[in-house]
């Protein structure tokens, strides 16, 4: 029995040995970007604050301004609460602030703390904050609490409490869920720290600062995180959970829009350096989307969760021009002209790109700006490789000429980084932004381009677009944004048989990614989207199932003469099609291997209403005997929302052999894995 087990350990530990050593590819494979998949994060539809960054408290800086949208101040997402007929005032001030970045805190006097009636010993005089919708937290969970005071006068008592509001006559004292208290006398600002540990589950908490004792104290910077965080760092666990299913290669950030700013000019251009450090010297800034950005998530957070996940990072960055309405499609800032810096400015943008590599990959004994990245807690570094310059910019001669500035610039210094350009936004034949995008990466030889388009899925059913492009081009393609302009099953079949071709072009198109990627359900600013959110959990899309099939088949080698369809449907003409170019079809095949994990993937789609036949040829691959097989299937209208989730994967094992014919059920997406 000993012996036995002993040899079927060593034939498990062999296989598994296998299973990781690299193979060679089999003849007849065309060889493609195993980078094909990524993800493609912006904040919009409050992605981060409110999304992503686990913090719960809305506005704890009090920088939401006027400026950012009418109505707004220093004390949005903020009410005075005074229990027990407590007494104060809420001032908002300015004069010595913590950081020049971070300038506005609330300054409250308490007059009368007391209880005022018999019937209530809740008492304090102070501020409460509901998060976004409410405050979510659950029996037992810890809480980091955090916030920066300074004492005005004689030492006093302030006590944070978490709460459940009760309503009803005579007024009932809140349901206490957590609590602590400060002494402050400190005279400069400090800051003071909580652990809160919720006794029950509640979804529409608040927190509640109350000033027990009579005077003046400034408070700013009020931070509520729960401890069980993603890894560790700072994102909330089932949303980061869900793109790290997507099991992306790379992410671009932070935009994306937000990139260049919105119709306000230059003032609110996201500037990276503004983004690290400690989060109180950070410069919060209106979000291009009509929200405010604490930049609580900012350009740490970004590369530590690429990190995380293992993705590649690819942050974009401005070069000098600003956000165009003026022709460009979407209908956002219809007045709003391109704005160019002055060429005696440029320096300044330039610097920036070049401080930003010095900052991931520079070292700490040498460079300042890596001595950051290493005071943050990351010494090690972040081995970036991939830099954006400009988003869905114009390609006018003033934006061809600041890039270039740029580009050369960076080239110089850094040789080895890897430039991607834009292609301005509408990258279909025939746009002449596309065409002049791509005129000026011929001329500096860019690397990669940046195409975006979103469009009904009667064009991703159609459009083969890329079978078209010149096959000698030195720069290759990346989908940075796309999406078929609903969120039905169809849709998402419409983009699995687009990326079906965008694999067949893995020699053309090295990277991909779907926008936008989040969205919460009670600020929308986009649909179609691929995750929907509230405080409780993620809703994912079937778009959001196809995207994850695509990450988890990534691989080197394509083989287009595997699969044979029988009689498949021709799919409509998209009406915008270049003449010259043939429609595509209603199913369509992939099989891609992987010879790194030693993976042989085969994906199938039927976007038509007849089921259909494949015949599948992979005899040229040693070890075909079973495959894992997820399908996707469904009407065409379904659709996964906030009732009800009708679309999920299904997942089983089934023998394969090297030639076999599958049925393909109408309204399906359909993938085998295979480990050879």
């Amino acid at each position: 029995m000993r012996k036995t087990c002993f040899f079927g350990l060593l034939l498990t530990a062999t296989l598994g040995m296998n299973a990781q050593k690299p193979m060679k590819a089999p003849k007849g494979g065309k060889v493609i970007s195993d980078e094909l998949i990524g993800i493609f994060f912006e904040d919009i539809s409050n992605a981060a604050d409110g999304g992503l960054y686990a913090e719960l408290v809305q506005n704890g800086s009090f920088e939401f301004s006027p400026a950012e949208r009418d109505g707004w101040g220093a004390g949005t997402a903020w009410r005075i609460t005074r229990p027990g007929h407590s007494l104060g005032t809420m001032e908002v001030c300015k004069d010595n602030p913590i950081h020049p970045n971070n300038p506005t805190y609330m300054r409250l006097y308490c007059e009368r703390a007391k209880e005022y009636y018999d019937y209530t010993g809740w008492k304090g005089f102070g501020i409460q904050n509901d998060g976004f919708d409410g405050i979510s937290v659950k029996a037992g969970e810890k809480y980091n609490f955090s916030i920066f005071m300074r004492n005005i006068g004689d030492a006093k008592k302030v006590r944070i409490a978490l709460v459940k509001n009760q309503e009803g006559w005579p007024p009932k004292d809140p349901k206490l869920l957590a609590d602590a208290t400060f002494d402050v006398s400190d005279h400069a600002w400090k800051q003071y720290d909580a652990v809160l540990t919720a006794d029950s589950t509640c979804q529409n908490a608040s927190l509640q600062i109350l000033i027990l004792d009579k005077g003046y104290i400034d408070v700013d910077m009020v931070s509520l995180m729960p401890q069980d965080t993603y890894k560790g760092h700072g994102l909330r666990k089932d949303l980061a959970q869900a793109l790290a299913d997507l099991q992306p290669k790379f992410m671009r950030f932070p935009g994306g829009c937000v990139v260049h700013g919105g119709g306000d000019g230059f003032w609110d251009t996201y500037r990276w350096k503004t983004t690290i450090g400690p989060k109180e010297q950070r410069k919060g800034l209106k979000n291009t989307w009509g929200y405010h950005q604490s930049m609580g998530l900012g350009y740490f957070e970004y590369f530590q969760f690429c990190e995380d996940l293992g993705m590649q990072p690819l942050p974009i960055l401005p070069c000098g021009v600003s956000c165009q309405g003026t022709n460009g499609g979407w209908g956002m800032y219809p007045t709003q002209a391109q704005d160019a810096c002055p060429m005696d400015e440029i320096d300044e943008w330039a610097q920036e790109a070049l401080d930003l590599i010095e900052w991931a990959n520079g070292d700490p004994a040498t460079s300042k700006w890596a001595k950051m990245r290493a005071d943050a807690g990351h010494p090690a570094p972040f081995n970036l490789k991939y830099l954006g310059l400009g988003n869905e910019e114009k390609i006018s001669p003033e934006f061809k000429e600041r890039f270039k500035y740029i580009y050369k610039k960076v080239m110089a210094k850094y040789p080895d980084i890897v430039i991607v350009g834009t292609a301005g936004p509408g990258s279909h034949p025939g746009n002449p932004d596309l065409e002049n995008g791509w005129k000026l990466a011929d001329e500096l030889g860019m690397p990669i381009i940046d195409e975006h388009y979103y469009e009904p899925n009667r064009y991703f059913l159609s459009s083969r677009q890329y079978n078209y492009y010149p096959r000698d081009r030195k720069t290759k393609v990346y989908l940075g944004e796309y999406a078929a302009k609903d969120k039905k099953l169809i849709d998402a079949l419409a983009e699995g048989l687009y990326l079906l071709h965008v694999e067949q072009n893995g020699d053309i198109v090295a990277m991909t990614s779907y926008a936008p990627l989040f969205a919460r359900k009670t600020n929308t600013n986009w649909n179609p989207d691929l995750i929907y959110f509230d405080n409780e959990r993620p809703f994912l899309t079937c778009s959001y199932y196809v995207q994850q099939m695509f990450g988890q088949s990534a691989g080197q080698y394509y083989y287009g003469d595997c699969v044979t369809i029988e009689n498949p449907d021709v799919a409509p003409r998209w009406q915008d099609l270049p003449e010259g170019q043939e429609s595509g079809y209603l199913q369509g095949q992939s099989v891609v291997l992987n010879v790194k994990t030693r993976q042989l993937f085969v994906k199938l789609c039927n976007a038509g209403d007849q089921a259909k036949k494949a015949h599948i040829n992979l005899s040229r691959f040693k070890g075909v005997k079973t495959a894992a097989k997820t399908t996707l299937s469904g009407q065409p209208d379904d659709e996964n929302n906030y009732d009800k989730q009708p679309i999920a994967p299904q997942k089983e094992t089934i023998k394969l052999k090297s030639k076999t014919t599958l049925d393909i059920a109408p309204y399906s997406f359909v993938m085998l894995q295979i480990q050879l």
